[in-house]
């Protein structure tokens, strides 16, 4: 696992850093999704975690649910399309998971991806993932350590 600026990146994912969101391709097919620890850094304290139900579809782009912060208010974004088959019951009702442990027990949804190769190739993972978050924090100015 890679640290930047105090942030764990984890190479094994997919990212899409402008979103500052997570996707892990399950051994039956499902994508699980979270935020980064960058995302959970940025909001501080989360205060409630509102994953859309499941049976609901997502869409690239568009929000899986919300989260808030003492600092912010906004949509988890999902960086895939599909279904979700299955919401982290455990982060809805203790939301400082996601702030814990953002790659593991703070997971969001798990979502049946429509189209896992072509929606993948969008996204960063290994060391151009790295990259990036280096990149992004430089740019912005933030230093978590």
């Amino acid at each position: 696992m890679a640290t930047v600026r105090g942030c764990n990146i984890p190479e094994d994912r997919y990212y899409w850093v402008e979103k500052h969101a997570w996707v892990r391709l399950e051994a039956d097919g499902t994508v699980t999704i979270g935020i980064t620890d960058v995302a959970q850094h940025m909001a501080r304290g989360i205060l409630t975690a509102t994953p859309k139900d499941v049976g609901r579809t997502v869409q690239k782009g568009k929000g899986a649910g919300t989260l808030e912060s003492g600092k912010w208010v906004g949509p988890v974004t999902s960086p895939i399309t599909g279904e979700i088959v299955e919401v982290n019951e455990a982060v809805k009702a203790k939301p400082a998971l996601l702030n814990e442990d953002p790659y593991g027990a703070g997971w969001f949804v798990r979502v049946k991806v429509n189209d896992w190769a072509g929606e993948s190739a969008s996204l960063l993972t290994g060391e151009a993932a790295v990259a990036a978050y280096q990149k992004f924090m430089e740019e912005q100015g933030l230093n978590f350590e």
